[in-house]
């Protein structure tokens, strides 16, 4: 039975309102793919937008699933097969990791996470 390991990066957060990437995740996710490049046969990745609170949950859901797939995209160009992804999704403000209530809680929530699933 092939052993099963998990990880989840969560450090890859946004300016309020934005999805674009800037250049300290850009250097995060350029050493993800560079690592995952030579096994992404054995890979899954399940990546995952989120946002904070202010706005309207439509409006949120629609901006996180646009952060979820610009570092799918971004993963993609550098070279990580898109067959290793398995889904691309966003959660809006649904799945908050910080209290909303603060400035600092409110950056913390708007991220993206990479699950990756080794076999």
């Amino acid at each position: 039975m092939p052993k099963e390991e998990t990880i989840v990066v969560r450090d890859l957060h946004f300016a309020f309102d934005s999805s674009k990437i800037d250049a300290q995740d850009k250097d995060k996710l350029d050493t993800i793919a560079t690592r995952l490049k030579g096994e992404a046969a054995t890979t899954e990745l399940n990546i995952a937008g989120h946002t904070d609170s202010v706005g309207s949950d439509a409006y949120n859901q629609k901006l996180s699933e646009r952060r979820a797939h610009a570092v799918t995209n971004y993963l993609v160009d550098a070279g990580v097969p898109a067959s290793s992804i398995k889904s691309v999704e966003g959660y809006g403000e649904s799945q908050p990791v910080a209290d909303n209530k603060t400035k600092e809680g409110r950056a913390e929530n708007r991220r993206v996470e990479i699950k990756i699933t080794r076999q």
